[in-house]
């Protein structure tokens, strides 16, 4: 399963985003900013083998948490849980490469 610890911290994560990837599932974590400044986590899990900019985002899924290590915690639980209910189909995302459209031009 995903650890806290496999998350790199705070101070990161407010200048850069992460990503990773468990078993078939990637996810990436990055700081969000509305309007006044406020910051949460948004954490987003898809299938492989592509990346966050080549998946359809028909196939990601989202959620946000506060941004704080408690939000962090809360962000691995969803990712565990989110593997957890598709585990058989993480299993086999690494075969779906003949879904890969290259971009013309």
């Amino acid at each position: 399963m995903i650890e806290v610890k496999d998350i790199l911290p705070l101070q990161f994560l407010v200048k850069s985003d992460y990503s990773g990837s468990y078993k078939g599932m990637r996810y990436r974590l990055e700081c969000v900013k509305d309007e006044e400044g406020n910051k949460s986590l948004a954490c987003v899990v898809w299938p492989e083998p592509f990346n966050y900019a080549t998946t359809s985002e028909d196939s990601k899924q989202r959620a946000s948490f506060s941004f704080d290590e408690d939000g962090i915690t809360d962000a691995v639980s969803w990712m565990n849980d989110k593997y957890n209910e598709k585990r058989e189909e993480w299993a086999h995302a690494s075969e779906n490469w003949e879904s890969y459209r290259m971009p013309k031009g």
